[in-house]
């Protein structure tokens, strides 16, 4: 068993209670390896940002569990070394599916984690949910839980479609389950293609897709009854259209990939949402500046002559986020 405590990570409760107070939301980076990694610590360090490592299942058997322990733990001692001298940074399970991927998380570091029992019946989400909960909750690991189902694939993660959360049911899965967030769904969707054109409208002028707005009222509806409550928001980014327009340009296939507009991820960061997680970018940024340093430099070999621009690539929009979409700049000096 391996304290969260030894290696120097937090769990997201103050956290959490301080951005819902302040009015600004949590970047949650997904992560699969070493430069996303350094550009999510140098993006977090140089901002004084607060923020979550994201690890989803599918992360953990790619990069193997007991490397991305020692990977968070030097994380910390990292940010220390650009200056950080309190670093707030939590690793998370993204999605976990089960109550032994939970616990094993747990035993072996992770601050937080999440169950996701979204597909199952109700009674069985709150029961397989406040399980995880007791066994978290005994060694100061806080818990996100999830109602509603998101569309899109991410990882194993994939649904048809989306079911907005009911209102109605947040009070009672929130108390009965014990969980300390809830993941919601108001609209956003996993991957790169988070809505069918036939769910857009096109730009006249640019013939680029015009997604559907999220559903502001369901959120608000949940917020009224759970005042105060940590909400997430999974699905959350924005695909840029430059990454993927660059992607495109130099022998890429991303047909009509679109994303949530940044200007409703800011209006949800300044409610009682304080978690927005973002994978796809990250993904999208680092395919983009691979792809344009190959098609310019085909005689390059060494991974770091291309994996060096992917970084900072990467750095430049998780950055980006933290300051001009979510507002958590300077929050944990």
């Amino acid at each position: 068993m391996v304290s969260y405590k030894q290696l120097g990570l937090v769990n997201t409760r103050e956290m959490f209670a301080k951005a819902v107070a302040g009015g600004y939301a949590i970047p949650a980076f997904n992560f699969n390896n070493m430069e996303q990694l350094q550009a999510i610590i140098q993006a977090s360090a140089e901002t004084k940002s607060p923020v979550i490592l994201q690890v989803s299942k599918g992360a953990r058997k790619y990069a193997n569990a007991t490397l991305l322990r020692y990977m968070a733990e030097g994380a910390v001692e990292y940010a220390k070394e650009l200056g950080w001298e309190k670093p707030q940074i939590v690793l998370h399970l993204d999605h976990g599916d089960t109550f032994e991927t939970c616990k094993s998380c747990i035993d072996s570091g992770f601050s937080s984690v999440m169950i996701d029992g979204s597909s199952l019946p109700y009674e069985e989400n709150i029961a397989l949910t406040k399980k995880v909960v007791e066994y978290a909750h005994q060694f100061d690991v806080t818990v996100e839980a999830e109602l509603g189902v998101l569309a899109g694939v991410e990882d194993e993660v994939s649904a048809a479609e989306s079911h907005y959360t009911k209102p109605e049911e947040v009070i009672d899965f929130a108390t009965r389950s014990g969980c300390d967030s809830l993941a919601i769904s108001i609209g956003t969707s996993h991957g790169a293609y988070k809505f069918t054109p036939e769910q857009c409208t096109r730009d006249p002028k640019t013939g680029k897709l015009v997604p559907p707005p999220l559903a502001f009222s369901v959120l608000h509806e949940v917020e009224a009854k759970l005042p105060g409550f940590p909400i997430v928001l999974h699905g959350s980014s924005s695909v840029p259209q430059e990454e993927v327009d660059t992607i495109n340009a130099h022998g890429g296939k991303l047909p009509d990939a679109v994303g949530i507009p940044e200007e409703q991820l800011r209006e949800a960061a300044k409610s009682a949402v304080c978690k927005i997680n973002i994978d796809s970018d990250s993904r999208l940024a680092m395919t983009a500046a691979i792809r344009k340093h190959f098609d310019e430099n085909p005689g390059h070999f060494d991974p770091r002559q291309y994996l060096t621009p992917a970084r900072d690539n990467m750095k430049k929009m998780y950055m980006h986020k933290i300051v001009n979409v979510l507002g958590s700049n300077g929050k944990a000096e």
